[in-house]
């Protein structure tokens, strides 16, 4: 049995995550802040699904409260930590850059600093696609280079990368970071494409598709981004021998460091996952076409091969068949 600390519990992947954490046996500590980032009702939702649960302590904190990270890592004394909460949102990142550094940068340091300093096995955290930024090279790979971000919140989780390998090299400390690609699924978030399509749909309401539908996506379901977040737990970074520092490969190092993509490694149109939201409403939408968001980048596709051979994940559900589960649990939460 683990001792994990699960920041952003009461989020969208954190709550999927602590539910089969809790399955398995292990003790969660789930920290969130509860914020108003989106409607907090939400999470306090989610939330409700963790609490009855014995193994299950929620702790209501900021991770930029410093005093406060350091007494709780000092008191609790984790096995593992997984850290998910963040500032999230691409075009939020342009109207409220400040959010992005505080919770981002500074609350990402006091969960590096609370594992450094109370001898955390291992640490898993939230990176994302976005840090591919301008690259076009398909599909996306660890190997490839991340240095041309193209928005705030994409350049935070390249700095989380960067400081986590810090951490790595310093201190010992294993480090793990995942770019999750485009995730979807029951209780999702209200800010992401599918949840605002299947609302606008339901209710008769217009959609905007940006980039005149032109985007490609690699769209992954919860249940297995959730799934391959506890496959990485349980196997603790260790540096690579083969690693040459002379040949320097962004994907491996001589410190216990990994960074892998977790992704469906099946991209979509935007125009092909609009007609499965149609198809599980049963309604077509009314689209307003558009250009590309600032921040947006055209297409994303992971390539998983890495994740795969060091875990055995396998990215098992299709998007037709996700975004018909997605539907279901909206009308049935929403009551429509």
């Amino acid at each position: 049995m683990l001792k994990v600390l699960v920041t952003g519990a009461a989020g969208f992947i954190g709550m999927h995550v602590s539910q089969i954490l809790l399955a398995r046996g292990d003790q969660v500590v789930g920290l969130d802040n509860l914020n108003d980032y989106y409607d907090p009702q939400l999470k306090h939702d989610r939330l409700a699904r963790l609490t009855p649960h014995p193994g299950f302590k929620f702790v209501k904190l900021d991770i930029a409260d410093r005093p406060g990270m350091e007494a709780l890592f000092a008191a609790e004394k984790f096995d593992r930590v997984i850290h998910l909460a963040a500032q999230a949102g691409v075009r939020y990142s342009i109207q409220n850059p400040h959010a992005y550094i505080e919770s981002n940068i500074q609350g990402y340091m006091n969960v590096l600093e609370g594992c450094r300093h109370n001898k955390v096995g291992h640490l898993v955290y939230a990176s994302s696609s976005s840090v591919y930024g301008g690259n076009t090279l398909m599909p996306f790979s660890e190997h490839h280079s991340v240095d041309h971000p193209v928005s705030l919140y994409a350049a935070t989780k390249k700095a989380n990368e960067l400081m986590a390998h810090t951490y790595s090299h310093l201190y010992g400390l294993p480090t793990t970071g995942l770019r999750f690609f485009t995730v979807y699924g029951p209780w999702g978030r209200p800010d992401m494409a599918l949840f605002l399509f299947t609302k606008a749909i339901i209710e008769g309401k217009p959609i905007n598709v940006f980039n005149h539908g032109q985007m490609v996506r690699d769209f992954t379901y919860v249940d297995d981004i959730a799934e391959g977040v506890i496959r990485v737990l349980d196997r603790v970074a260790s540096a690579d021998p083969a690693y040459d520092p002379a040949v320097a490969d962004p994907a491996r190092s001589n410190v216990p460091y990994r960074v892998f993509n977790i992704g469906n490694h099946d991209p979509i149109t935007l125009m092909e996952f609009i007609e499965a939201i149609e198809q599980a409403v049963g309604k077509e939408a009314i689209k307003n076409f558009m250009p590309l968001q600032d921040g947006d980048v055209p297409a994303t596709h992971a390539d998983v091969a890495e994740l795969g051979e060091w875990t055995g994940f396998k990215p098992a559900m299709p998007v037709p068949e996700g975004v018909k589960r997605f539907v279901a649990w909206y009308r049935d939460y929403f009551k429509v």
